[in-house]
């Protein structure tokens, strides 16, 4: 049986570790897949997801370096189904010219997605949720690749709105059992049940929960009245001299922004636990049908969202870790259980893995890896370094800010602005990200980063992977005991 999966063999893709590899074959030959994707989570939101900690995070394993390269709702979408890095997709915002459903569908890229792959390959594949800004039912056919279909639109409402249910227009009301969370985890449980149990699944359900106004299902209204918002270092930041203007600029958080931020945030902690119910009903539907064991379930969020850090109000789109580090929970065969996890994986990751999980080879366009391997190998050779991108609309009214790239490793942030200002961070030393060394930091690193980023913001499929793997920091200089640099 060691010689049948012998990794050495040709037709292995050079991709997979054996490791997983044997635990996947000895499942299924197409293990069944499941991403589950809120909307707007931060990592510290996470925290009242007990039934998701259970269910997955403590039978899987947990990404604690799980990030998003656009921390934008519709670029990130576009990511997760395509694999690339936004400036070769070119969503680059959630409406027209950057970005939105309608240029989506104008450059045609629907038509080759993680779904058309796995489609081909023989799952059955279903879409429930949000897809993109801009995609409305009563107008909008279902994508391809995609054997059913329920799709809402852009208005961020959990009651009183319509479904477009495999291409009929469906209306929903302002009942409990109407809130837009809960349909969405009844459909997909019945998607699970209903499929033949020698077919693999593709489920992607993508509720609204928590994004603003985070209507929470009637029966978790009363929740958290007490709880307070996440006071990090970084929150109504005490300096900000030393971020680019636009920041700079800003005034300590006023009172009714704190309390707005307050009452928003136990909003949002109430609006998640639909969705760690949605999490539940979904385990209990693969289990009763008996495909627990042999689905890979994925637990993310699109972006993160910042709530008074650095003395911002509330929103996404910035390199700050508090935008673009999201939840990253993953259980399946092969993973064992307790497993965390710190290499810097990407939403640029989950199409070639699900490739991967499939035994389907992604396009060469894709910009990201499979991290499958990572399960069987935990400490191998991983990425370095990432790009962080932002391109919102022309019409922002900070234009210059409106345009970033920044260049994330483990130990550094550096960003550059449209204005040509710069932002650099050790994050070793300042992990809340409170003081920018850009101008004092040692030229050499600031020059290694730039060049990094300089290649990274226009790299392509195989090249930005090798460009990932490099080096980024330069090697600190030896120094003898008397102080002096060492020639070497």
């Amino acid at each position: 049986m060691a010689r049948w999966f012998d990794c050495g063999r040709k037709w292995v893709a050079a991709w997979l570790a054996c490791g997983v590899l044997l635990a996947v074959t000895a499942a299924s030959a197409q293990p069944s897949i499941v991403l589950i994707l809120s909307d707007d989570e931060d990592v510290v939101s996470h925290r009242v997801m007990s039934q998701t900690k259970a269910l997955v995070a403590d039978q899987g394993a947990v990404l604690d370096n799980f990030f998003v390269t656009n921390a934008f709702c519709c670029p990130s979408r576009t990511t997760i189904m395509r694999g690339q890095y936004g400036h070769n997709h070119r969503i680059e915002g959630n409406e027209l010219p950057a970005g939105g459903f309608a240029k989506f569908q104008a450059l045609n890229l629907g038509t080759n997605t993680v779904a058309t792959w796995l489609h081909s390959a023989g799952y059955r594949t279903a879409f429930l949720g949000k897809l993109l800004n801009g995609y409305e039912p009563g107008r909008d056919a279902p994508l391809p690749g995609w054997d059913e279909w329920y799709a809402v639109g852009g208005r961020f409402r959990n009651f009183d709105y319509t479904l477009n249910e495999n291409g009929t227009v469906v209306a929903y009301g302002d009942a409990p059992e109407d809130h837009l969370t809960d349909v969405l985890a009844r459909k997909a449980a019945d998607v699970i049940r209903r499929t033949p149990a020698g077919q693999p699944l593709f489920v992607y359900v993508a509720p609204y929960d928590p994004h603003s106004p985070a209507t929470p299902a009637p029966r978790y209204a009363d929740l958290y009245q007490d709880v307070p918002p996440d006071i990090s270092p970084s929150f109504d930041e005490a300096d900000v001299s030393d971020k680019p203007s636009y920041v700079a600029q800003l005034a300590h958080l006023a009172e009714w922004q704190k309390e707005a931020i307050t009452r928003h945030n136990r909003e949002r902690l109430r609006a998640l636990r639909a969705v760690d119910d949605l999490v539940a009903t979904v385990v209990e539907a693969l289990d009763a049908s008996g495909r627990l064991d042999d689905t890979y379930i994925v637990y993310t969020s699109d972006n993160g969202f910042h709530m008074g850090q650095h003395r911002l109000f509330m929103g996404k789109t910035t390199a700050y870790d508090e935008d673009i580090r999201v939840p990253f929970a993953i259980r399946g065969p092969g993973i064992r259980a307790g497993q965390h996890l710190r290499q810097m994986v990407l939403n640029n990751d989950l199409a070639p893995t699900f490739s991967a999980i499939a035994g389907v080879t992604p396009p060469r366009y894709v910009d990201g890896r499979s991290f499958l391997e990572l399960f069987a190998h935990p400490d191998r050779p991983w990425r370095r370094s990432f790009l962080i991108e932002r391109r919102q609309m022309e019409t922002h009214e900070l234009v210059g800010y409106a345009v970033l790239d920044a260049l994330r490793t483990a130990r550094h942030t550096y960003v550059e602005y449209g204005t040509g200002e710069r932002e650099l961070y050790d994050l070793a030393a300042d992990p809340y990200q409170t003081k920018s060394i850009a101008n004092t930091a040692d030229p050499a690193l600031v020059e290694a980063m730039a060049s990094r980023l300089a290649e990274l913001k226009n790299c392509a499929s195989d090249a930005c992977r090798l460009l990932e793997d490099l080096p980024v920091e330069p090697e600190p200089t030896p120094v003898a005991e008397h102080g002096t640099p060492v020639k070497g």
